[in-house]
């Protein structure tokens, strides 16, 4: 189990990130890089065991028409890598996904409040990362100007 932030609670995940040798498609609770996913998908086809990948120069609309997923984590290679907020964007906005959408790689506190107005609604913290101060960042703000994902209408409509 992973320990990530989900549902604004500190909490243990049960879908582990793997690649590489740790790949075994017989075992349950993987996030599987994606193209590992695609290669895979006949003897893959029917389990929702299993989640995806997306490193930041991968296209997620190859993901379309295949998001009966629980999760769908986007890596971070870098703090400074920002691609995989378009990512998110792309997979609540233009594909419909629903399920879980968490960051990885070097995740840090000072982007998790960016993170969910893009649509990502769990975290797997960088190593080093303090969770509860980060838990308490997504709680700094307590409304947003512009649109996002969660917030369809700036604050001048909703008022």
């Amino acid at each position: 189990m992973v320990t990530i932030i989900k549902n604004d609670a500190i909490d243990e995940s049960p879908f582990e990130v793997v690649c590489g040798d740790a790949i075994d498609l017989a075992e349950s609770n993987q996030i599987l890089p994606m193209a590992t996913y695609l290669e895979s998908l006949e003897q893959l086809r029917g389990r929702n065991d299993i989640g995806v990948w997306v490193d930041a120069d991968e296209e997620v609309e190859a993901l379309a028409g295949l998001l009966d997923l629980q999760v769908i984590a986007l890596n971070f290679p870098a703090f400074n890598d920002g691609r995989a907020y378009s990512s998110a964007n792309l997979l609540r906005r233009k594909l419909g996904f629903e399920g879980e959408i968490r960051a990885i790689g070097d995740v840090r506190r000072d982007q998790l409040e960016q993170m969910v107005r893009c649509g990502f609604d769990a975290f797997e913290m960088a190593d080093g990362q303090d969770l509860d101060a980060a838990l308490a960042s997504l709680k700094v703000f307590s409304d947003t100007y512009q649109i996002a994902i969660g917030t369809p209408q700036p604050l001048f409509r909703r008022r």
